[in-house]
C-alpha cells in the first residue's frame, strides 16, 4: 500500500512539475500558410485637436515667438515626429471639428473671427491655426493630413468647398480664394472624415440617420488624390456598437465607402479614470484589460464587415485609441493633460501588435493626441519639450510601417491579479524590402520575467540584435527635470540557436528584435 502510494504522489508531483513547466513556455511560431498583407504605414497615425495645449503651445507658438519655429510651428517638435516616421496626422477634432467652419481660418490672421471652443474648457479660439498652417505643417512632417469634415453643424457646401479649396487645381471660387490666400498649388489631401463621434458630440444621431447623411454629404465631394478617389472614412462606433458598423455597411453604397471608423480608449471607467501616476497594480491591471479588448473589438467589427464586403475593400480606422485617465493636478480639466508612464509604454506596445496583426482590414489608426493631451508622444513647457514612454515605442515600432506581416500562432503564460488573467506576451513581426525581420515584443507581467521561444520555421539568420524600453517602476515616466530618464538602449536577451529565437522579457518591457 505505501508502495502504491509512493507511485501515485510520484505521478501527481511529476504531473505539476509538466504543468509549471509548460505554465512557463511562452512559445511563438511563424506561420508559412498565409497570404502576405502589408501593414500599412498609416496604422501610426496621430490626432492633433484643438484641445487644451495640443495645437496652441505644442505644435504651433506663431511665427513671432522666440523659440525656432518655420511658419510658428516648432522646430524642435517637427524634428521629433519626423524621426518617429509620422505618418499621418488627424485635425482639427474630434468633438471640435463639428463646431468648427474652416473659412473662419483662412486669410489674414488679424480678420478672422473668434469663437468659443465650448467642449473643450470655454476658451476663446481666436482661429490663428487654420487650413494653411496644418497643411503647411503637414508638408514640414512628411505626413499625411486627415482632415475631419463638420457634419453636425456644417453644412454639404461648406465641406465640398473645403474638398475644393484644398484639392482643385483648374479655376474655380475655392482655388481661386487660395491662390488669394497665398498658395498657388493644391495641397491634394487624401483622407477625410466625414464628421467624428455622430453617435455623441457630434449630433447624438442614429446610425440610420447618420448613413443618410453621410451619402448626402460624399455625393458632393468631388475630388482625386493623385489619379484615385479621396479616402472617405465614416464616423464609425464607439467600442462595441455592432449595430452601428452594421448599419453602415448595409446602407451605404460602397463607391462612396473608404473607411469605417473605431474609437476605443483604455479606461477603466469613465466615473473612476484613476491617477496617470500614482495608481495601483489593480488599476493597471485593468487598463491593461481595457487595452487588449482592441483586439476582440476590430475581430468583430471586422467580421461584420466582411459580410458586406469580403473582398476589404473598405478599410477599419481606428482614429482615436489610448491611455484615458484624471487630469494632472491644478491643470484646467477641459484640457486634458496628463503624464505619461510606463504603462502607456505598455498600451502603446500591446496595441501597435495587435493593429499589425490586424493589417488585413485594419489600415489606418491615429493615437490620441499627438502633444500635451491625453496619451502624448511629446509634452511641452515653455522653451522646453520632452519625449514620453509612448513616443520612444512608436519610434522602435516604425520598422513594421510598410513591412509584410509575418502571421504568428502565439501561446501566451497568464498575467495573474485577483484571480483574473490576461496574457502575458503580446507579438507581432515583419520583414521589410530589403529582407530584414523585426520582432516587437510586450511582456505586461508586473512582476515576473517571461522566456519566450520563437520558432522561425526554418528561416535562416546571421545575426540577431534589438532595443528595449524598461524601467524599475511601472510608475516611471519622463519628466521636465529628468527628461532622459526613460529611453530604449540596447537589448542582450535574445540568443539564436537551430532556427529559434530565445528571448528574456523582463516585467513591464517593449522589445524590439531584428534579425538579418
Amino acid at each position: 500500500m505505501k508502495k502504491q502510494f509512493r507511485y501515485i504522489l510520484t505521478g501527481i508531483l511529476g504531473l505539476l512539475l509538466y504543468t509549471q513547466a509548460m505554465q512557463a513556455q511562452n512559445t511563438v511560431t511563424f506561420r508559412t500558410d498565409a497570404p502576405a498583407q502589408t501593414i500599412n504605414r498609416n496604422i501610426y497615425g496621430h490626432f492633433a485637436e484643438h484641445l487644451g495645449n495640443c495645437i496652441y503651445g505644442g505644435f504651433y507658438v506663431g511665427d513671432t515667438s522666440h523659440l525656432p519655429n518655420t511658419n510658428g510651428v516648432r522646430k524642435d517638435v517637427i524634428a521629433a515626429l519626423r524621426k518617429m516616421k509620422i505618418p499621418n496626422l488627424r485635425w482639427p477634432g474630434g468633438c471640435f471639428a463639428d463646431t468648427y467652419h474652416w473659412k473662419d481660418g483662412i486669410g489674414p490672421k488679424e480678420k478672422r473671427p473668434a469663437i468659443v471652443n465650448t467642449w473643450w474648457g470655454n476658451v476663446t479660439e481666436n482661429n490663428s491655426f487654420g487650413t494653411h498652417d496644418f497643411l503647411n505643417m503637414c508638408e514640414e512632417l512628411g505626413a499625411e493630413p486627415y482632415l475631419s469634415g463638420n457634419v453636425g453643424s456644417g453644412t454639404v457646401q461648406e465641406l465640398a468647398d473645403w474638398v475644393q479649396y484644398a484639392n482643385f487645381r483648374g479655376t474655380s471660387p475655392m482655388s481661386d480664394l487660395r491662390k488669394q490666400n497665398g498658395r498657388a498649388e493644391p495641397w491634394k489631401v487624401r483622407f477625410w472624415g466625414i464628421g467624428n463621434e455622430a453617435w455623441g458630440c457630434g449630433g447624438n444621431m442614429r446610425p440610420e440617420y447618420y448613413a443618410d447623411l453621410y451619402r448626402k454629404f460624399t455625393t458632393f465631394m468631388n475630388s482625386e488624390w493623385k489619379n484615385e478617389r479621396i479616402f472617405r472614412i465614416a464616423s464609425g462606433a464607439s467600442d462595441a456598437d455592432y449595430n452601428w458598423t452594421e448599419t453602415l455597411m448595409k446602407n451605404i453604397p460602397q463607391h462612396l465607402l473608404e473607411g469605417i471608423a473605431l474609437h476605443h480608449y483604455s479606461i477603466i471607467s469613465w466615473e473612476k479614470k484613476g491617477d496617470a501616476v500614482d495608481f495601483t497594480e489593480q488599476q493597471y491591471f485593468l487598463t491593461m484589460k481595457s487595452a487588449l479588448l482592441i483586439d476582440s473589438l476590430i475581430s468583430k467589427h471586422a467580421a461584420i464587415m466582411d459580410k458586406y464586403d469580403p473582398q476589404k475593400k473598405v478599410a477599419l480606422v481606428v482614429d482615436e485609441w489610448g491611455g484615458w485617465y484624471n487630469v494632472e493636478g491644478g491643470t484646467n480639466p477641459g484640457f486634458l493633460f496628463q503624464q505619461n508612464t510606463m504603462r502607456d509604454a505598455m498600451i502603446a506596445g500591446a496595441t501597435l501588435n495587435i493593429f499589425n496583426n490586424h493589417a488585413d482590414r485594419l489600415r489606418m489608426a491615429n493615437l490620441a493626441q499627438a502633444i500635451n493631451v491625453l496619451q502624448s508622444v511629446i509634452l511641452t513647457k515653455g522653451d522646453t519639450m520632452i519625449l514620453t514612454p509612448t513616443y520612444y515605442v512608436m519610434e522602435m515600432y516604425n520598422v513594421h510601417q510598410e513591412a509584410t506581416l509575418i502571421p504568428i500562432d502565439i501561446h501566451s503564460n497568464a498575467y495573474t491579479l485577483n484571480n483574473e488573467q490576461l496574457p502575458a506576451v503580446s507579438v507581432s513581426a515583419s520583414k521589410d524590402k530589403n529582407g530584414v525581420t523585426h520582432i516587437s515584443l510586450v511582456n505586461i507581467d508586473a512582476h515576473k520575467t517571461q522566456e519566450v521561444t520563437l520558432d522561425t520555421r526554418s528561416q535562416a539568420y546571421k545575426s540577431i540584435s534589438g532595443k528595449i524600453l524598461a524601467s524599475a517602476k511601472l510608475q516611471d515616466y519622463n519628466s521636465f527635470k529628468k527628461p532622459d530618464y526613460i529611453k530604449p538602449v540596447d537589448f542582450k536577451g535574445a540568443t539564436w540557436k537551430n532556427n529559434k529565437v530565445s528571448v528574456k522579457l523582463p516585467p513591464f518591457s517593449v522589445v524590439m528584435l531584428e534579425l538579418k
